[in-house]
């Protein structure tokens, strides 16, 4: 018979610690809370709790500032900073590209938010609403875009999907440079951000009736809206461009 180990008590924690990152309870650029709670809220000694601390910093996942405290590292999403992918999102093209890629994501993402999604999540997702219609009559779009991406990650959340959650992370600061183009050129066509709105409810009352057909497909039909609406605007954009030239050319 072989001998049963014990594991550690500072490894439980550290995995505890880790889950807590993976899941999103604990997110980048975060401070923890003092050693003292920390202990007393995993029912631990401090020494045990340093100890967890100390792996997780030698895996490059904490970052301790003198005086100043523990924090998750911001750079764990160091994709959205790669030089490549910043030059991707610069490039005019790739607005419609990443709109395609958001048909699978958030589809995914409405789907099995509807199939597991929890009450705490379909009260976030209905705040988060609110606040999108409250700051959709602003002309600055930065604010609704940052609501919006929220909203999508939210739903992503509620997927209790971690791959999902931390590909729709990654590309967070992408998606709300994207959301904010989206929203400035919709806001020139009549009456769209009533639709628009009007099918978020949709993919919400779907999630809330836990029916994942039906909040995919409203997903998916809100951004083929979406990609229809500004290739419409953007049509109708460069044939007045065109007429304006002929004019100039005819003075």
């Amino acid at each position: 018979m072989q001998r049963i180990q014990s594991r550690k008590l500072s490894d439980v924690i550290t995995e505890q610690l880790e889950s807590m990152i993976i899941d999103g309870r604990l997110l980048a650029g975060q401070k923890l809370p003092p050693e003292r709670e920390l202990a007393e809220k995993f029912a631990v000694s401090r020494p045990s709790l340093r100890e967890a601390i100390q792996n997780l910093e030698a895996r490059g996942l904490l970052l301790r500032k003198q005086g100043g405290g523990t924090f998750i590292k911001r750079n764990l999403t160091a994709s959205v900073t790669d030089p490549l992918m910043d030059l991707i999102a610069k490039r005019p093209e790739t607005q419609f590209d990443l709109l395609e890629f958001r048909h699978a994501l958030e589809g995914m993402a409405a789907y099995y938010a509807a199939l597991r999604g929890q009450p705490e999540d379909h009260v976030k997702l209905k705040q988060w609403l609110l606040e999108i219609e409250a700051l959709s009559a602003n002309e600055d779009k930065s604010q609704e875009s940052q609501a919006l991406v929220e909203f999508y990650l939210t739903m992503a959340q509620a997927s209790h999907n971690l791959v999902l959650v931390h590909v729709m992370r990654s590309l967070k600061t992408m998606l709300q440079d994207n959301i904010k183009a989206n929203l400035e050129v919709l806001a020139t066509g009549n009456d769209v951000a009533g639709t628009i709105q009007s099918q978020r409810k949709t993919i919400v009352a779907a999630i809330l009736a836990r029916d994942p057909e039906t909040a995919r497909q409203a997903s998916n039909e809100h951004l083929a809206f979406i990609e229809d609406t500004l290739l419409e605007i953007n049509t109708q954009d460069t044939r007045i461009q065109r007429a304006l030239r002929r004019i100039e050319i005819k003075k």
